[in-house]
């Protein structure tokens, strides 16, 4: 079995974050996160199902949209839950576009259908600080609704897209004052820690400590979890490199698997190509 350095996964790579909150077993972590998130807006949730998260546009010339979450609560509101490990120019432009996806199953019920739509929640959790919004430095959480300019009041409440910049947030661990900002602490910082904080030895902390164990891995589970870490690794390596150098040189191994993850992902050929190296017609063969 592999050694890792690390004795808790990697919430941003893509296994991390599905075996911590996109596996039937452990629901209870996404359950808890969420109602964290949206206590003020939803009240309690206390039943979420697990929805398929491809979905195909009205015709075959629409675009694929890939959620990595996509779930239902018991009042039948939808929860877009996506993680961005990198940069994207229309990032914003994205999860709007994404948001439209339930909104075009409500249609599908049938001709007594009166328009009546179910709330739509949109949770962004960033690896990037968006640039329009860098110099505000302390602020990493976004709630963002359809609101009237001159009032400031919120027109339309069921359409919500939160945005979590998480290099923003740089609490340690004693300043925490409450449990949204211990998931924010985890989800920024687990990778790093070789062992629970007296803080976060309570309930559903004590739960996500267990469920993110390397130790307790299955070797199948070891072997996804590397792949996922290593496309990861990667990829930070190509957007460091381009960051310092102004473009990538030279080649950068597994940049096929990049190349591929960014493309199930919805990334556009040219960014792929902007982060890989790769010619746009090799990226359309893969």
């Amino acid at each position: 079995m592999t050694e890792f350095r690390e004795k808790y996964v990697n919430p941003f790579t893509d296994y991390g974050f599905k075996r911590l909150f996109g596996e039937e077993p452990n629901k209870d972590l996404l359950l808890d996160f969420l109602n964290e998130l949206l206590h003020s807006e939803q009240g309690k949730i206390t039943q979420l199902t697990y929805l398929k998260s491809d979905k195909l546009g009205s015709s075959e010339d629409d675009r694929k949209a890939i959620f990595d979450l996509y779930c239902e609560n018991e009042k039948g509101d939808k929860f877009i839950v996506e993680l961005q490990k990198t940069k994207q120019k229309f990032f914003k432009d994205r999860t709007v576009y994404y948001s439209t996806f339930p909104i075009r199953e409500s249609a599908r019920r049938g001709s007594s259908w009166d328009f009546e739509l179910n709330a739509i929640y949109t949770v962004a959790i960033l690896d990037f600080v968006f640039d329009e919004d860098k110099d505000q430095t302390d602020k990493y959480f976004y709630n963002v609704k359809l609101s009237d300019i001159e009032t400031n009041k919120v027109f339309y409440d069921k359409l919500t897209f939160v945005y979590l910049e998480m290099p923003k947030f740089n609490k340690n661990i004693k300043e925490l004052e409450n449990n949204f900002e211990k998931w924010m602490y985890v989800i920024r910082n687990l990778n790093k820690l070789d062992r629970i904080p007296e803080e976060l030895k309570d309930g559903i902390f004590l739960r996500l400590f267990e469920v993110a164990e390397i130790a307790k891995f299955t070797p199948a589970e070891v072997r996804n979890y590397e792949d996922s870490l290593k496309a990861y690794r990667d990829l930070k390596n190509s957007i460091d490199t381009a960051r310092e150098e102004g473009e990538i040189k030279g080649k950068i191994e597994g940049k096929t698997e990049i190349a591929k993850n960014l493309k199930n992902k919805g990334f556009a050929l040219t960014e792929i190509a902007e982060i890989t190296g790769l010619a746009k017609e090799d990226i359309e063969g893969i």
